[in-house]
């Protein structure tokens, strides 16, 4: 539960970090609020298929399209074409972000897998502890997430 609590925190902060690099191209609050719903849609239905509160595989899958959605939107959609229309620096910014995004929050849904049931049972047989896999993802993400907005930052002074 507090790994949640933990991720309803940095998770949505890390979809403000897209709007704050966009901000300068034209970044709307609106497209704000939609990576912050989209995450929090994420990472709640995430928790109750984690938690059972319910069929893990429906709650898994809900999750899984938040997720998309934010990937769509950081690679293809109104956040990448805001951080092209601002430079150079933005656009690799956010070409970085998003590799964290794809790569680095993709280590989640592992985690996920290997610690409950579903179709996707034969991942048991990785013998890893899904509290070892989601605090591998927190590193790689957390870390490297900061360091890419401070290069940012750094390169613009």
């Amino acid at each position: 539960f507090f790994r949640y609590v933990d991720w309803l925190l940095t998770v949505p902060l890390m979809c403000v970090e897209f709007y704050l690099i966009t901000k300068k191209a034209g970044g709307t609050t609106s497209l704000l609020w939609k990576m912050i719903l989209a995450s929090v849609v994420m990472l709640v239905t995430g928790y109750m298929g984690e938690a059972g509160l319910g069929n893990a595989t429906v709650w898994g899958t809900v999750s899984a399209l938040a997720y998309f959605y934010i990937v769509y939107e950081v690679w293809l959609g109104d956040v990448k074409k805001l951080a092209t229309s601002a430079g150079s620096a933005v656009a690799s910014a956010n070409k970085a972000l998003g590799w964290f995004i794809l790569v680095g929050w993709a280590i989640y849904p592992l985690g996920y897998m290997l610690g409950t049931d579903g179709w996707y049972d034969f991942l048991h047989v990785i013998n890893l502890d899904m509290d070892v896999v989601y605090n591998i993802g927190d590193a790689i993400n957390k870390i490297g997430f900061g360091l890419v907005v401070y290069n940012l930052a750094a390169s613009s002074k």
